[in-house]
């Protein structure tokens, strides 16, 4: 009796697993009905032949084979996994026939099309030849599929199902091994959680340490710079002993920052609070150490699954920091020179387009593990500063620069080219009209829709271009200073510039050149002439309320849009932040550093 209780439990947390209210109620009601009888291989039988087939649920149909298919592997029956799994095959092949049966040939199609793969890769049967049965006229006539139509193969199919599943809940063995092994994974699973919390712990402790030593570097360089100033300031002390009380004092204007407590003295000696931000709350943080050089760009895929981030070295890494995510597609990609803008296709987590500064293009197949294609853009524009894909269409817009003689970074980049590219033939397409000398772009982004191009320039500018007509259709100067990032907000009313001079915007495209909401970070940048970190790179999170921008200093500002009280700074790195990026659903975002690492940081909701 009490085997017979186990199994009962067995389907009853099954069913509760996978959401059957209504099957669940059902068979709590008959077990009370039905006192004494204890489990009953009708319920399972109920659930295959009359609910999952003839409804063409082949996903719980598949689950619930999953399900006792993985319990009965952990009792080290070789014969009985043998058998189930060509049970298991007897019925997928009952679903394909039924559905033919029934005139429904898209369900057929739609099954090969999802479970195919995993159908091919099996060694139990063999699914080569039912790959066909779609496109067969007659199927039941054919002698490869006759036999599967016919009553008398049903029938012993419904027979086999019925006999396997007594065998095994009547085999006092194997429920014990079940239990046992349930014991175990339960154990395991607790032990990594205890590990995780563990992990999290020791990184914020780590985190906190960096910036501790960070902070007292800091000091050490000010206190050396001091003592070499102290002979040439002792006579102006001494001069200033003999000064007039009325005479004023005079300092010099500029802006002091003390970034571990955020505060700020303006120029009019005001003292402001407005960005005394809290730590963010952690859930866990992870820290990737794959790189050798500090970070230039670092982004979620489409599904947020896989990373791919890139160095100074020209070294793109692909990963992932989810433990339950198959570590498959993880690669290296050596591109010889350095890498300048990364962008995954929106669609799917198959392609990595990379740009970089010696005119190149590559696309890297995740699954093939291999780049398909090196695009070359023109000679005159070799710097390829950003890449975007069109969020419906195979196509993606490239942003090269030709190369200037300027003083700084931005003066360098020369002039521009926006060039629309075909996914599926590789070429290019057209390029987009500038005007003439266009001064270089520096970003762009598609809207919701792939209608839509945004792109920033070093003037100052943001343009719009119309992609189905290929043109510009508005434009306007939004800031004083080049534009580093540009971005839509959420809703698709607004767009977010961040300057070179750390000033970030939200402008309407309502109306035209009004702002929306605005900060000034500029305390966080780093200067317009520092090679090495140039970029400024800005993420909303998927609501569009959380702006995290890069960083000089060890942690980043997470501004909260449209409220100028409110924000959050992140855990410290071990030097500048100069690469963000928000997860496309979920509450992570990356971080990558000038300390070559790259972090992946999960908030409490």
């Amino acid at each position: 009796m009490e085997k017979m209780h186990y199994a009962e439990e067995l389907v009853r947390e099954f069913l509760v697993f996978r959401g059957f209210t209504n099957t669940l109620e059902a068979y709590e009601t008959e077990l009370r009905t039905d006192v004494g009888k204890g489990f009953q291989v009708d319920k399972i039988l109920d659930l295959i032949f009359s609910l999952y087939v003839p409804k063409f649920q082949i996903d719980k149909l598949v689950a619930l084979l999953g399900f006792f298919k993985h319990y009965l592997s952990s009792s080290f029956e070789t014969t009985l996994v043998s058998t189930f799994s060509k049970l298991e095959a007897s019925l997928l092949r009952f679903y394909v026939v039924h559905a033919l049966q029934s005139n429904r040939r898209d369900k057929v199609v739609e099954f090969f099309t999802v479970h195919g793969p995993d159908l091919l890769q099996s060694s139990q049967e063999d699914w080569t030849q039912w790959f066909a049965i779609p496109y067969v006229k007659n199927p039941q006539l054919d002698p490869e599929f006759r036999i599967f139509f016919s009553k008398e193969w049903y029938q012993a199919l419904h027979l086999s199902v019925r006999n396997f599943f007594s065998e095994i809940f009547n085999a006092t063995h194997i429920l014990h091994n079940i239990c046992l092994k349930e014991k175990k994974i339960s154990s395991e699973m607790n032990a990594t959680s205890l590990l995780k919390r563990d992990i999290t712990q020791l990184n914020i402790k780590l985190s906190e340490l960096q910036a501790l030593l960070n902070e007292k570097e800091t000091q050490l360089r000010q206190f050396k710079s001091m003592e070499g100033n102290i002979s040439s300031s002792s006579n102006l002390h001494e001069e200033s002993t003999h000064m007039s009380k009325d005479s004023p004092e005079t300092f010099p204007q500029e802006v002091q920052t003390e970034i571990g407590q955020d505060l700020v003295v303006e120029n009019d000696g005001d003292v402001s609070r407005e960005e005394d931000f809290d730590e963010v709350n952690v859930e866990h943080q992870e820290t990737f150490l794959g790189h050798t050089s500090p970070i230039s760009r670092c982004r979620f895929s489409a599904s947020g699954n896989n990373i791919a981030s890139a160095s100074l070295d020209g070294t793109a890494r692909i990963w992932t920091y989810d433990a339950s995510t198959p570590a498959s597609r993880n690669a290296t990609i050596y591109c010889g020179t350095e890498i300048l803008s990364l962008d995954w296709e929106c669609k799917s987590d198959r392609l990595l387009l990379i740009g970089t500064s010696d005119a190149c293009i590559k696309a890297w197949n995740v699954d093939a593990k291999r780049v398909v294609c090196d695009l070359n853009t023109t000679e005159a524009f070799p710097s390829v500063l950003d890449i975007k894909c069109s969020p419906v269409e195979p196509i993606f817009v490239s942003a090269a620069a030709s190369g200037g003689s300027g003083s700084n970074y931005f003066d360098n980049l020369g002039f521009a080219s926006l060039t629309v590219w075909n996914m599926k033939t590789w070429k290019a397409m057209t390029v987009l009209p500038l005007g003439e000398d266009p001064p270089a772009i520096t970003s762009i982004c598609f809207n919701h829709n792939g209608k839509i191009l945004a792109a920033s320039a070093v003037d100052g500018m943001i343009h719009m271009f119309d992609m189905s007509a290929g043109l510009q259709i508005t434009g306007w100067p939004a800031h004083d200073s080049s534009i580093s990032s540009i971005l839509f907000g959420p809703d698709e009313t607004s767009i977010f510039s961040f300057g070179s001079d750390g000033k970030i915007f939200e402008w309407s495209l309502q109306n035209q050149g009004q702002i929306l909401w605005s900060r000034d970070c500029s305390r966080f940048c780093y200067p317009v002439n520092d090679s090495n970190y140039y970029r400024r790179d800005m993420a909303l999170d998927a609501n569009g309320r959380r702006l995290l921008v890069t960083s000089s200093s060890v942690r980043a500002p997470i501004y909260q849009v449209q409220d100028h009280l409110n924000g959050w700074r992140t855990l410290p790195h071990g030097a500048p932040i100069t690469a963000v990026d928000w997860h496309p659903t979920l509450p992570i975002f990356l971080t990558g550093s000038a300390d070559n690492s790259v972090r992946v940081t999960s908030l409490l909701s």
